[in-house]
């Protein structure tokens, strides 16, 4: 008896070992140390589509930096679907598409890299990509994986279609393992479409999963994608975010004021920030908006945590979101019809009552000090104010 529980505690004792050994690489298997903020940057998709060539990604690397965006964090030049040649090459390879990326991807990502910023790149977990234009990676996951790293590759975005029914539980992983084999740090960045809700999963995964459909440049389809992803608030940390899709700031389907909507709604839920629009011929008001230093900082702000829907009246919303140094942000959001005034009471932003706060606006860039109780303001129809709220010492 002695002898068999001897046994048994030894028995125990390596399925333990095992479980905690499972669960430290599930843990690590996104330990590569990026995405302690949300990422920043730029993605073909939204405005060009499948009509993209070197010369424009070279051209945007420019205008990123000219413009002064990157001075704000923007880093990422991500190249997304139907860069590639319809078929792989005599090793397996993928291979760029000689008549738009005749240099090929090394050389392109030696010039992006010369600017310093980082080039992303696009692939899908299934046999071919969603353009149908290039073959996916499912099956050849550490093959492509030292592929892009050999490319001087930085970031991967990795789509869902042609998946031929696989739980993305199983495909998604093998890409996540490839990459972390690579020998090169390579962000990662799950699109797959939130259809087997990622949020309670993909965290041990990748940088970044997204929530929802794709994005499209209006307001019913905007204000749906942030009523959707707002559910996975709570999922966000430090490498590993809620992705919303790209930002269709500067494409013209929407108003000025519905626009500011849209990027300061993504800045205060940690969503990415990456610019669909192009770079090159970018007016002023929209670069206006897009470089908001203040709005940026609440994206990017240390602590991590997302901001999320606290209340909602009707059209008229309040968003909070806790901020490093004890600070709040909150947006007064008008989604109906007409001005209306709205409120964000002390109680509904995580403030004791008593607390006497410095209100700094993010977009007039004023500050009312000494606000009591509560915050208000007139909004605009599809509108929203913006403000970070400072305890003030008593």
């Amino acid at each position: 008896m002695v002898l068999l529980g001897f046994f048994l505690r030894i028995i125990t004792f390596t399925l333990c070992l095992t479980q905690l050994v499972y669960g430290f690489q599930s843990r690590m298997l996104m330990s590569n140390g990026l995405a302690l903020t949300p990422q920043m940057g730029w993605n073909s998709w939204n405005h060009f589509q499948c009509n993209i060539n070197e010369t424009l990604i070279k051209q945007t690397a420019d205008a990123m930096v000219s413009s002064g965006l990157s001075a704000r964090g923007y880093k990422y030049i991500n190249i997304d679907d139907c860069w590639g040649e319809l078929k792989r090459d005599s090793q397996g390879n993928l291979v760029a598409k000689a008549s738009t990326f005749p240099s090929g991807m090394k050389a392109l990502s030696d010039y992006v890299h010369s600017k310093g910023l980082k080039l992303g790149i696009y692939s899908d977990a299934g046999t071919f990509t969603c353009s149908q234009t290039m073959p996916g990676s499912l099956g050849h996951e550490e093959q492509d994986a030292k592929t892009f790293a050999s490319w001087g590759i930085d970031y991967l975005k990795y789509d869902n279609c042609f998946n031929t029914g696989t739980s993305p539980k199983e495909r998604y992983p093998k890409m996540s393992k490839a990459l972390l084999n690579s020998g090169r740090s390579i962000f990662f960045s799950l699109c797959e479409w939130g259809q087997d809700d990622p949020a309670t999963w993909a965290g041990d995964i990748g940088n970044s999963w997204r929530t929802t459909g794709d994005i499209q440049d209006n307001w019913k389809s905007m204000t749906t994608i942030a009523d959707q992803n707002d559910r996975w608030a709570s999922y966000a940390r430090p490498g590993s975010w809620n992705d919303p899709d790209m930002l269709e700031v500067g494409n013209g389907g929407m108003t000025r004021e519905e626009y500011r909507s849209h990027f300061s709604i993504w800045a205060l839920a940690k969503a990415p920030l990456l610019i669909g629009c192009d770079l090159r011929s970018m007016d002023k008001v929209n670069f206006e908006l897009l470089s908001n230093k203040e709005v940026i900082a609440v994206n990017q702000d240390k602590l991590g945590i997302q901001g999320k829907k606290v209340k909602k009246d009707g059209d008229l919303e309040v968003w909070a979101g806790p901020l490093s140094k004890k600070r709040v942000a909150v947006i007064l959001w008008n989604r109906g019809l007409l001005p209306a005034n709205i409120t964000a009471r002390w109680e509904d932003i995580g403030l004791r009552p008593s607390a006497i706060v410095n209100a700094r606006d993010l977009w007039a860039h004023s500050t009312h000090s000494g606000v009591k109780k509560q915050l208000s303001a007139l909004v605009e129809p599809h509108a929203c104010k913006m403000y970070t709220l400072t305890r003030r010492k008593t």
